[in-house]
């Protein structure tokens, strides 16, 4: 963690930022890429039942229109990651 911090303080110098700016926005950025990815991910799950999230998904399950057995992985997988874009919708709000 040292040689990163210290790699940060110089970049920051060689550019005229601070140290915090830099660590600020590569967490912005970071989090917004992993966000896109999760999102990817939601839609093809999405997009393969035709459901909007995780209670779209449960409602064909109640209505007969899917069967749990085959998809259940899938289900478990959606709720997953919406939860991971609920939480990281969260902390990049508490960054700007």
């Amino acid at each position: 963690m040292q040689v990163e911090m210290e790699k940060i303080e110089d970049l920051a110098t060689k550019l005229n930022l601070s140290s915090d700016e830099i660590i600020h926005q590569s967490l912005k950025t970071f989090l917004e890429k992993k966000l896109r990815e999760l999102k990817s991910e939601i839609y093809q799950i999405h997009s393969k039942y035709g459901v909007s999230s995780v209670e779209g998904l449960e409602e064909k399950y109640k209505k007969g229109t899917i069967e749990e057995k085959d998809t259940w992985q899938d289900l478990q997988k959606l709720d997953h990651l919406e939860f991971k874009r609920d939480e990281i919708e969260k902390a990049l709000k508490e960054l700007k």
